[in-house]
């Protein structure tokens, strides 16, 4: 990767975002109210106006700095020094019924200031949206917990319906991409650790493209994740939040996005969303429908 390349590529066509709506505007209001973070706004997510026009959002528990530096990622980096905000629990309640969501995604910042990595907070926030919303069906993106099993284990037990850990890039790219304190390795490890002690709980993982990776890369990254037996992956292109940022070094086309969901689909996962636009938690929903349509063909 040339990181001292002063023409940046200009964005092709097919890189468009939704301007947002009503919707989104009712929905931000909201949570400044509440205090609640959402992974949409701090990271500047392209797909913010789309989504939550269609009431569906990612919350960000553990609040709004992250005590890591990823290269790739707009998140304020600081050090929080140990405070937790109680009120997310009851907060995050409140704000999956003021939004009427039939499915929500809680990630979070990194918390190295904790002993726990914040996993006995992130466990509280699901078991209460959980308890208080039985229908609801509850995805984590979670960081890594330092690898840490009982930390790992405090947050499966509150029993999410899809665990997402992401990988982000592929191996040879992982120093210059993520903090020190990630890992290829670990986070593979993560994903391995919550399937193999907790396999009724599907597993998830996502990839960017665009940042100096090969294509053979992309797919050993892909294979790497079906022998750790993740089920869901998504694919989008890396899009730089900020000059601070890495620049992207390719934009893949939407016929390339098409090609690597049908390599992802022969090697085995259940289900892959692989686009330009595509994040992590874009339309994480998408699963659930799935799988009912899965059910009633099986019936048919």
């Amino acid at each position: 990767m040339d990181r001292n390349k002063k023409d940046y590529l200009r964005k092709p066509p097919w890189i468009r975002s939704k301007m947002p709506g009503k919707n989104w505007r009712d929905m931000n209001h909201e949570l400044q109210k509440r205090n609640l973070h959402t992974v949409c706004e701090e990271a500047n997510c392209p797909n913010r106006g789309e989504c939550w026009e269609l009431k569906t959002a990612t919350i960000m528990i553990l609040g709004d700095v992250c005590t890591r530096g990823c290269r790739f990622c707009n998140v304020k980096t600081g050090n929080p020094k140990g405070v937790i905000d109680k009120n997310e629990i009851n907060n995050a309640v409140d704000m999956t019924s003021i939004m009427g969501l039939k499915y929500v995604v809680i990630t979070s910042v990194d918390r190295d200031d904790l002993p726990d990595f914040g996993a006995s907070h992130f466990s509280d926030v699901v078991k209460a949206v959980c308890s208080n919303h039985p229908d609801i069906k509850v995805e984590v993106l979670i960081p890594d917990f330092g690898g840490v099993e009982k930390h790992m284990h405090t947050l499966a037990k509150s029993s999410p319906f899809v665990i997402a850990h992401n990988i982000e890039t592929v191996e040879g790219l992982t120093p210059q991409v993520r903090d020190k304190r990630a890992g290829y390795k670990k986070s593979m490890e993560v994903l391995n650790f919550y399937k193999t002690n907790y396999p009724h709980i599907a597993t998830k993982s996502s990839i960017m493209v665009g940042i100096g990776e090969t294509w053979d890369e992309i797919v050993r990254t892909l294979s790497d994740l079906r022998e750790n037996k993740v089920n869901i992956v998504t694919l989008g292109q890396y899009l730089r939040p900020s000059r601070k940022s890495l620049p992207v070094e390719k934009y893949y086309t939407p016929e390339e996005f098409e090609k690597l969901k049908d390599i992802a689909i022969g090697m085995g996962f259940d289900f892959v969303a692989s686009a330009p636009m595509v994040r992590s938690s874009y339309r994480a929903s998408d699963y659930m429908v799935f799988l009912k349509k899965s059910e009633l063909e099986k019936k048919d």
